[in-house]
């Protein structure tokens, strides 16, 4: 179970390491946008690995809540930033 814990951990490390090139870099500011939604689901991934870990289930409404603040930022932020030519 090691092995497990260890090579999700190194995995959502890289995930970490390479979304936060890509936000850091994007030429536009939709692109920096899906890096940091990209950024709350690998958070989100992190706390479900740790309470798969531990079994500790008080950290679950704090991924749903992490969850739900994810999905309205993107989506308040995205409806904001495109401009409707109609």
């Amino acid at each position: 179970m090691t092995a497990v814990w260890v090579s999700c951990t190194v995995m959502l490390l890289a995930a970490v390491v390479l979304t936060g090139y890509r936000t850091l870099r994007g030429p536009t500011t939709l692109d920096r946008l899906v890096g940091v939604d990209a950024l709350v689901a690998i958070a989100i991934c992190g706390l479900s690995v740790w309470v798969a870990w531990t079994a500790d289930t008080t950290v679950v409404p704090g991924i749903v809540a992490l969850s739900l603040v994810g999905f309205l930022g993107s989506i308040a932020v995205a409806r904001f930033r495109v401009r409707d030519d109609e």
